[in-house]
């Protein structure tokens, strides 16, 4: 069973900050003082399984103080959007559901908050093949596929409308 839940920051930043730099270079690395920082403008929730976190999504919404270009890319196309800045699913988690299951929370608290979008972007270059398949899969679109010269990365920017949750 996946329970969901608010992360307790900040006491439960360690154990995050363990499962997002090991997702490197999926997503990018933080440490205690960034990761706080970005929560305080955003969202953490995290998914437990037998009473471990198995996993978190860090989401956020329009107008935020926030320096990605790719935040800033939907910010500037959308006034109301639900930004997935990452999601993280521990290696011995995966494959459990625990990505759908917070992916299934990220669309309930965006249509709870009234937004009718998701936004988020995912790993072209470096390659990053899973995700890709899994936001298809959970009917994201690709709308266009941009390179980031701040993370020398090619990301695919991808949403889904909230009615489709």
């Amino acid at each position: 069973m996946i329970d969901l839940r608010t992360a307790h920051l900040p006491q439960e930043t360690d154990a995050l900050l363990v499962l997002n730099n090991a997702a490197v270079p999926a997503v990018n690395a933080l440490d205690a003082e960034a990761f706080d920082a970005l929560a305080a403008i955003g969202e953490v929730r995290v998914a437990l399984s037998d009473g471990v976190i198995a996993g978190f999504v860090l989401t956020l919404g329009p107008g935020r103080d926030y320096a990605s270009l790719n935040y800033r890319w939907f910010d500037g196309r959308y006034d109301a959007f639900w930004y997935v800045d990452r999601v993280i699913v521990g290696e011995v988690a995966r494959g459990k559901g625990v990505g759908r299951a917070l992916y299934d929370d990220v669309m309930t608290r965006a249509k709870l908050k009234g937004f009718p979008r998701v936004c988020a972007e995912v790993n072209v270059e470096p390659p990053n093949p899973v995700s890709i398949a899994f936001h298809k899969s959970a009917g994201f679109l690709v709308l266009e596929e941009r390179y980031n010269g701040e993370d020398d990365k090619t990301v695919a920017m991808m949403t889904r409308p909230v009615e489709a949750a």
